[in-house]
């Protein structure tokens, strides 16, 4: 069973849809103990990195996050979840992350081209960096769909694909048991549902 965390920030519907079409069994919640019984979880997330961070702190699902990744559980964060798996973010301010992985969020503006429309929005082809079992399914150069104003910057030991918009940006993440996709699969057609596929294969 695949546990999809609820903290109030997440465009649920379609993940769920995907995750289904792909067989998995899966379960909204926010609800600790099911979290812990869970094969793998999912950190979904849309909006702002603080709002997001607060919520995931006072509801006390960060720190089973937190737990769980600790335990060797599958963990993957899709967009703004992936972003949260970060130590940091300079999104309005400066931001805890929950700090699995090592980098930090940081703004387009300023490091791509003034004539590139921010937010990135559309598709966009993968860049393998780095093998990864995520990928098994997929071919380097496929296309995934992408929404968003910030991206990770200094996660060289957990990159593993990036996409270019102007310059390089980070796509998706790996390390140990802690996975990221900036992207969104579960809007990505056919190859987003390989990765979920990959990922529940896990």
């Amino acid at each position: 069973m695949i546990a999809i965390v609820d903290y109030g920030v997440g465009n649920l519907f379609s993940l769920v849809s995907s995750l289904k079409k792909v067989g998995a069994e899966t379960v909204v919640t926010s609800d600790r103990a099911v979290i812990e019984r869970a094969d793998k979880i999912i950190l979904p997330g849309v909006g702002a990195f603080a709002d997001a961070a607060r919520k995931l702190r006072e509801s006390g699902l960060g720190d089973v996050i937190k737990e769980q990744a600790a335990q060797g559980k599958p963990l993957m964060g899709v967009c703004l979840g992936m972003q949260m798996l970060f130590e940091k973010s300079y999104e309005y301010g400066c931001h805890e992350g929950l700090g699995l992985l090592r980098g930090d969020v940081v703004p387009m503006k300023g490091y791509i081209d003034e004539k590139l429309k921010i937010p990135h929005i559309g598709w966009n082809a993968l860049r393998f960096v780095k093998d990864n079992p995520l990928f098994k399914h997929i071919k380097e150069g496929d296309y995934v769909y992408f929404v968003h104003s910030y991206f990770v910057s200094g996660c060289e030991d957990s990159l593993i694909a990036d996409t270019e918009y102007g310059k390089p940006l980070t796509a998706a993440v790996a390390k140990g048991n802690v996975y990221g996709c900036q992207f969104h699969p579960e809007k990505s057609g056919d190859v987003g549902l390989k990765i979920l596929q990959a990922f529940c294969e896990l």
